[in-house]
């Protein structure tokens, strides 16, 4: 088990460091901010929609660890779906963040976005790890108020 944890932990630091579709997308159509309070993270998110289909994502920011390493993995995990396929992506990794249901029910479905599960040990990092799924949801959704985690 603790190999895993280390394979997780080094997955995360991976997409902290490298993160993955990180910068301005020059043919978004679609655009959100996102704001966690409780400890600073800020994200912007771009979509390129297509009809329903997510055609390209992007996100820029700055905060914790999770925060961005949270937002790489789900601009890996959307690209290419519709933007029902994301919404009920973001259902089943909150699900996992939160301990809603059992990892054995969802990790198949969630692939490399099960690394964060850890974070439900730690409910103020739960916010960190949602914050850019919130912000997705409002870009895809045109919703113009910031998405916030409270």
């Amino acid at each position: 088990m603790s190999e895993l944890r280390e394979l997780y932990q080094e997955l995360i630091v991976d997409h902290n460091k490298n993160p993955r579709n990180y910068g301005v997308l020059a043919d978004a159509n679609r655009r959100a901010e996102g704001y966690n309070p409780l400890c600073g993270d800020k994200v912007t998110i771009y979509l390129h929609l297509d009809d329903d289909q997510v055609r390209d994502v992007s996100f820029e920011g700055a905060g914790c660890a999770i925060s961005i390493a949270s937002a790489s993995l789900m601009t890996q995990a959307v690209k290419g779906r519709t933007v029902a396929e994301a919404e009920a992506l973001f259902q089943d990794f909150h699900a996992l963040v939160t301990g809603e249901k059992p990892d054995s029910e969802l990790t198949e479905r969630i692939g490399k976005l099960a690394v964060l599960a850890g974070v439900r040990e730690f409910p103020s990092r739960v916010k960190c790890a949602t914050l850019a799924w919130h912000t997705m949801h409002n870009a895809a959704h045109g919703e113009a108020a910031p998405a916030k985690t409270e």
